[in-house]
């Protein structure tokens, strides 16, 4: 592990998890990659995704948030939808902190912002805030939805503020994609990236996580379902309070390779499952950046697999070496802020070679986890009531192996759980939509290697 400090940043600390041995001949190497950011908290000072003498400025304001609220027609049935949509606007109004930008945007099949309302983003204070607010009277259900529009109009809103390093949006919706295209939605999507991150929540169960999902992985944020109007208060001041929190953005997990080894896949494992391996943009020779959006204090965990050329017993070799990088601004260079080092010694001795790091192997199973809910209830929308069971009990196992209990209560609303240890399961009866959207949203949530 290597730390760098950087004046004016947050510790950042790299931990790497590993089993370096390897069997002659095998190639494939495996390691859990622990990023711990420290000293950012929610002091409110201004982001750090530029250095001292970059285009923020001392006096520059520290973030900007955009809340985009569905106002289709549907949020009026019932009418508590529309109702709870204004109470948590104004709840997350009130956690945004005094000199952040921010506006409010009312989304149908177009997207109309409501909040300063001219174009701009507004600054926050006392008066702000309160004129805000009183502005949510505007938000009245009418109309269609077409989220492509609601993320063009937040994007358009943040680009009026380049100087403003951390952005970060809000979305929330009660229904279906209907009034456009899928592939408008993935352009909208495409061009928001590395834009601004964005949390999106589902109020209700009329709405599909897979396009919620869709928004959030792209754009490094979370999903999450609301079932009950009611709840969207807290739950959007928490989102708040999180966005407030960041003090560094567009940070991204770099990782460099020796000649002739490849880097297979790159997954944020903790808090939540997001393969990144995709997201890959080339840095260097045999280096490329992986995305992972903002920080404040807060630690997550990557799973790294890369190939390395087949050696002879005896022999070891660095196969990676990670390191947490701000990009390059004019004029100058990436700033690291942490790195670790991913090594490969091959052996002849059996144990050694067998012995399986239990970080990769917690998170090797969170990842099936993840996959076997979102595949078993795949199976039972559509019918395949075997496949299902088997793949719900293959979560159930697992999620119990593992001790991921929030997950595990969330199955057993889904199945009646005969074995645990086994993954025994019956799929109970008359199970509600907002149980079963529940499971399959928070399906990646994962849990940390117990110490």
């Amino acid at each position: 592990m290597a730390t760098l400090a950087k004046p004016n940043l947050p510790r950042f600390d790299v931990e790497i998890f590993q089993n370096e041995f390897l069997a002659d001949g095998a190639r494939e190497v495996n390691a859990v990659v622990t990023v711990t950011a420290t000293g950012g908290g929610t002091s409110g000072g201004r982001p750090l995704g530029v250095s001292d003498a970059g285009p923020l400025g001392a006096d520059a304001q520290s973030a900007a948030v955009v809340i985009m609220v569905d106002c289709s027609g549907s949020m009026d049935y019932p009418s508590s939808k529309m109702r709870g949509a204004r109470e948590a606007t104004a709840a997350a109004i009130d956690t945004v902190r005094d000199g952040v930008a921010f506006a409010v945007v009312a989304g149908t099949h177009e997207a109309k912002d409501v909040y300063p309302g001219d174009g701009t983003l507004a600054v926050a204070s006392d008066a702000t805030r309160a004129q805000a607010k009183e502005s949510l009277r505007r938000l009245t259900a009418a109309g269609g939805t077409a989220m492509g529009t609601w993320l063009a109009k937040a994007d358009k809103l943040f680009l009026t503020r380049r100087d403003i390093a951390i952005r970060h949006a809000i979305l929330l919706t009660d229904g279906n994609n209907e009034h456009e295209n899928a592939a408008d939605l993935d352009r909208a999507i495409e061009r928001a990236c590395g834009h601004f991150t964005a949390d999106c929540r589902g109020v209700g169960t009329d709405w599909r996580v897979d396009e919620l999902r869709k928004i959030s992985s792209a754009l490094l944020g979370t999903v999450d379902i609301v079932a009950e109007p009611s709840g969207l208060a807290d739950d959007f001041r928490a989102m708040m309070e999180g966005a407030m929190g960041k003090q560094v953005a567009d940070v991204a997990l770099r990782i460099w390779t020796p000649a002739n080894a490849v880097v297979k896949f790159v997954k944020q494992v903790a808090p939540a499952v997001e393969d990144l391996t995709g997201r890959r943009t080339e840095a260097g020779p045999r280096a490329g950046d992986y995305p992972t959006g903002s920080w404040g204090d807060e630690s997550r965990d990557y799973h790294v697999c890369v190939e390395v050329p087949a050696a002879a017993v005896g022999n070891e070799m660095l196969a990676a070496r990670v390191s947490l990088v701000l990009p390059p601004q004019t004029g100058s260079t990436p700033e690291v802020l942490s790195q670790g080092l991913v090594k490969a010694v091959w052996t002849d001795d059996l144990a050694s070679s067998t012995r399986i790091s239990p970080q990769v192997a917690h998170y090797t199973g969170q990842a099936e986890l993840a996959s076997s809910i979102q595949e078993g209830l795949e199976a039972h929308r559509a019918g395949d009531v075997d496949r299902a069971t088997a793949k719900l009990g293959a979560a159930v196992r697992i999620a119990h192996a593992t001790g991921n209990d929030g997950t595990f209560k969330l199955l057993q609303k889904v199945v009646d759980v005969v074995d645990p240890k086994e993954g025994t399961v019956r799929f109970r009866k008359n199970v509600s939509e907002a149980d079963s959207m529940t499971l399959e949203t928070r399906s990646t949530k994962t849990v940390r290697v117990k110490k």
